[in-house]
């Protein structure tokens, strides 16, 4: 029996959803898990995966269509299904949720392809979306001799920003460059940064750790790895987590959101963590860290990136509210140094940096090499002064140097 494949709700806030990639063709077999295709919403982006086995019977929208929650995607059964009362049920719910109007003389009608279609007739009209239209107008792009992808040959985001990828432009100068439009994603990202640079007093502290009893502990667990024996993996980055969370209860003022008027400190770390995907950077919360121990920690951490890169990460948990502290690792790339930008109103952030062998006094006049990690604090002053912050980094440090598993 035929199943339709319907768009997610991601959030309660969230209404509609743009399919930026479909991973199977119409007539294709799929697999219990097999990707059907990405979507993005307002806040991020996720991937969805086929809930049966069968032939993808039918696809409704097409790449770039921005899509109702709840509504049905596609259809999966058995070769030779017939599919028509998915379509129709589809057409029932945009009747629904658009109505004809006019934009500048052309007309806008409602279609499976999901944009709120800007139609055309015999007198030559182009037949293009609302969306697809004002991007091509900000980007200077004439779209007369573009080939639509959406139903009935009709021009959809997704060409636009396919025309601006491939598109050589050529500088009154000469030079050659390339363009290609922001994702979903980036924009959020970008938007995000701005907003937390234009509307918070941001100033950043830079302090080193000895990083000697972590490396001891984790070559340890290494061991214990190689030799077959069961043990969590637990990495420097968990380990610092786990620091930190420590400092955090010590100087709880810095695990607390700016809300202008008042400050609000929370009494348990929801420990942000910075997660690079191929969709870009997302920073889900781990609620309540502080009541678990390191192995427990460790566990979770782990989970909750694999969540963010696999595309499955509840939406709640990447809001900026969900954290009240938040961590961004970037040791692993080398970094000696860097300003992490506060995720508000969030009032604090820390940076991890790369390790970096340095020469120590190792007592009885007898100086060597020692490896230090680089931390850097960034905090909004409004929220924190600079004693306090010191403090707190001071204690990181602490912790760090003193670190037993």
């Amino acid at each position: 029996m035929a199943i339709a494949v319907i768009m997610p709700k991601q959030g309660q806030s969230v209404e509609t959803c743009i399919i930026t990639k479909w991973f199977k063709k119409k007539g294709e077999s799929v697999s219990v898990g097999d990707l059907l295709f990405s979507y993005e919403t307002d806040k991020a982006a996720f991937d969805l995966e086929s809930p049966e086995e069968g032939i993808l019977l039918d696809q409704f929208f097409d790449e770039g269509a921005e899509v109702p929650v709840l509504v049905n995607v596609a259809v999966i059964g058995k070769e030779g299904e017939a599919t028509d009362s998915f379509i129709q049920s589809q057409k029932t719910v945009h009747e629904t949720i658009s109505e004809a109007i006019e934009v500048e003389g052309v007309e806008r009608v409602e279609g499976v392809e999901g944009e709120n279609l800007i139609d055309s007739s015999s007198n030559g009209k182009i037949r293009i979306s609302p969306r697809a239209r004002l991007l091509a107008i900000d980007k200077n792009l004439n779209y007369n001799n573009i080939q639509g992808s959406g139903p009935n040959g009709r021009i959809i985001t997704n060409d636009i920003e396919k025309a601006l990828s491939s598109a050589k432009m050529v500088h009154a100068t000469g030079d050659e460059y390339s363009e290609q439009s922001l994702s979903n994603v980036r924009k959020l990202i970008a938007k995000a940064m701005h907003n937390s640079l234009q509307n918070s007093a941001q100033v950043t502290h830079h302090m080193s750790a000895d990083v000697r009893l972590l490396l001891e502990e984790r070559q340890k667990i290494k061991n214990i790895i190689s030799s077959g024996s069961p043990v969590q993996d637990i990495t420097l980055n968990d380990m610092i987590c786990w620091c930190v969370i420590r400092a955090l209860e010590k100087y709880p003022e810095t695990n607390s959101h700016f809300l202008d008027d008042r400050i609000r400190t929370f009494h348990k770390v929801h420990l942000g963590l910075a997660v690079d995907t191929p969709r870009g950077l997302m920073v889900p919360a781990l609620k309540n860290a502080s009541d678990m121990n390191l192995i427990s920690l460790s566990k979770e951490l782990k989970t909750l990136a694999e969540t963010c890169r696999k595309g499955a990460v509840d939406p709640e948990l990447i809001q900026s509210t969900a954290a009240t502290f938040t961590i961004s690792n970037l040791g692993n790339y080398g970094v000696e140094m860097f300003t992490p930008v506060i995720n508000l109103p969030q009032a604090a952030i820390l940076g991890v940096c790369t390790i970096i062998n340095r020469p120590a006094d190792m007592g009885n006049n007898i100086f060597g090499f020692v490896p230090y990690i680089g931390l850097s604090l960034t905090y909004d002053h409004r929220a924190i002064d600079g004693g306090p912050a010191t403090m707190f980094l001071k204690e990181i440090k602490s912790q760090i140097e003193r670190f037993r598993y």
